[in-house]
């Protein structure tokens, strides 16, 4: 069992969920002058939580409410957060208009799913709230002719932490999900950035785009390719991720860049480079060396060794150059995952110090 059982890890509430618990309270105070607390919102599976009010007040022309999220179990970057909502009634118009308070981004690049120039609000948070305001209006005597303005504070700070400024997202957050719930340790929050920042590189034409497994192998590219921000991609361990998006939505050229290690198990087949979800195969890393010409003695320590840095040092010693060896078993497996997609690929080795070891080039440059 893995240290992050899924069966034992409770599950929370995505920022889009708040938001439009925190919409749902505010304007059922606009037209009642009451605030319901807890506030109970249905999720576009059916499901129906109550969330606890954290802030309220009420105005001339609008009431405000916050409720502060809780990811559950998972290490969310906004768990804590408050997500507040202020709505406003408008003397004109139509339907909900959304508005990027405190702490939540603006779209500044094509290729995300709002247009540039609109608060970085996602499509099924908005139809989440659109749908909560109809129901308000519709049992209260409202007309749904409101502005939403969600913030969340210290938002602009928390934001540093994501890939919002690479995707052309400035000033915040962005208000994401789209089940309303946050399963621990899905990763599916990260994936669905990934998927992003290639959408952002396509958009822009950028022809060149970057998966790197950690800071130290993506500043080792950053000395070899003069590429804008958004062509760094934060690949992290989803390898399988990032190929699989790129074989639908493909770009001409990807280098992946990261460790001895990670790159073994992608070599062995591994999508998931994490250490809690896939281990080094030291038996085939064996089988390698000897394919190398290495002398059994030292094929049969490979087969022993605890960790896949004991290989490449024993390797290396013996003058094996094994990490080029690995480099291109890893390429080999991406193209795999690419299958007939034009994305021309190589791989880059880099060890802790950010020294490229080991590398496999693209076959334009061959």
């Amino acid at each position: 069992m893995s240290e992050h059982d899924p069966a034992k890890l409770r599950r929370g509430w995505t920022t889009g969920a708040c938001a439009t618990a925190a919409t749902k309270a505010a304007y059922t105070a606009l037209l009642t002058g009451e605030f319901p607390d807890p506030v109970e919102i249905t999720l576009p599976k059916g499901e129906t939580p109550s969330f606890a009010l954290a802030c309220e007040e009420r105005g001339e022309g609008f009431a405000r409410a916050g409720i502060v999220k809780d990811a559950g179990d998972d290490p969310d970057v906004t768990h804590g957060a408050t997500v507040i909502s202020t709505v406003r009634l408008k003397a004109s118009g139509s339907g909900v208009t959304f508005r990027a308070g405190e702490g939540v981004g603006t779209v500044t690049r094509e290729g995300l799913p709002v247009p540039p120039g609109e608060p970085a609000i996602n499509p099924v948070p908005r139809r989440m709230i659109e749908d909560t305001v109809a129901e308000v209006a519709k049992g209260h005597g409202g007309n749904g002719v409101v502005e939403v303005e969600i913030s969340i504070p210290g938002g602009e700070e928390l934001a540093q932490k994501t890939m919002n400024p690479r995707l052309g997202i400035i000033g915040g957050l962005s208000v994401l999900g789209t089940t309303g719930i946050v399963r621990p340790f899905s990763c599916a929050s990260w994936i669905a950035s990934i998927h992003r920042g290639i959408d952002v590189a396509n958009a822009a034409g950028q022809t060149h785009v970057v998966g790197a497994t950690g800071s130290t192998s993506e500043d080792a590219v950053r000395k070899l390719y003069d590429l804008p921000d958004y062509a760094f991609l934060d690949m992290g361990d989803f390898a399988g991720g990032l190929l699989k998006y790129l074989r639908q939505h493909p770009v001409e050229r990807l280098t992946l860049a990261g460790g001895f290690a990670k790159f073994v198990k992608l070599a062995q087949g591994a999508l998931d480079l994490h250490s809690a979800r896939s281990q080094v195969d030291f038996a085939a890393l064996s089988q390698v060396l000897m394919s190398a010409g290495a002398p059994r003695y030292l094929a049969e320590k490979a087969r022993h060794a605890n960790t896949a840095k004991e290989v490449l040092d024993l390797a290396r010693t013996h003058g094996i150059e094994v990490a080029d060896i690995v480099a291109a078993q890893a390429r080999e497996a991406a193209k795999r995952i690419l299958r007939e997609s034009p994305v021309d690929c190589e791989v880059l080795i880099v060890d802790r110090q950010g020294v490229m070891i080991g590398k496999a080039g693209f076959d334009a440059d061959a």
